[in-house]
């Protein structure tokens, strides 16, 4: 009789051991590449007086984004989160190539910066603050009304003259 007991013992035993594992298993953190995933040895291959526009496209392929200002300046943007489940993620690593270009389109240099010129905003409440005057529902829902029409609203050529 004590025999018949024994393979029921393992089974919960072997069960318990797979449910500790999947939750083990549940809380692992995930990981996430997000923009320019960098090949270092691609990023290297760029060099600063002897490549050009068409080289690093070429090599890299299209920048994140450019510069609109100023000189000219390809960036490649890369991060890496980490999230656990039911958790926001967190970035791990980030690095942004920076490739700046003379007015001829020659590479003058390259520069690289991480995670510790990223910058965290807080925004400060649930409302965007405005400049002017204060309308409640009802001045939004009604305002117009009478104004659409009036003498001297629409003028010669305009809606309504």
């Amino acid at each position: 009789m004590a025999f018949g007991k024994l393979p029921a013992r393992k089974g919960m035993a072997g069960a318990a051991l797979l449910a500790l594992a999947l939750a083990a298993g549940g809380c692992s953190s995930i990981r996430e590449s997000r923009g320019y995933v960098v090949d270092q040895l691609l990023v290297d291959l760029v060099q600063p007086g002897i490549d050009n526009r068409q080289s690093v496209e070429s090599t890299l392929g299209r920048p994140t984004f450019t510069s609109q200002y100023g000189q000219p300046v390809w960036y490649y943007v890369s991060t890496i989160t980490g999230r656990r489940p039911f958790v926001r993620p967190r970035i791990e690593e980030h690095q942004v190539l920076a490739v700046r270009f003379d007015a001829a389109g020659n590479v003058i240099a390259t520069d690289r910066t991480g995670v510790d010129q990223v910058v965290y905003l807080q925004p400060d409440g649930d409302e965007t603050p405005t400049l002017g005057r204060e309308r409640g529902f009802f001045e939004d829902l009604f305002g117009n009304i009478g104004t659409v029409g009036a003498p001297g609203a629409g003028g010669p050529g305009g809606p309504g003259g």
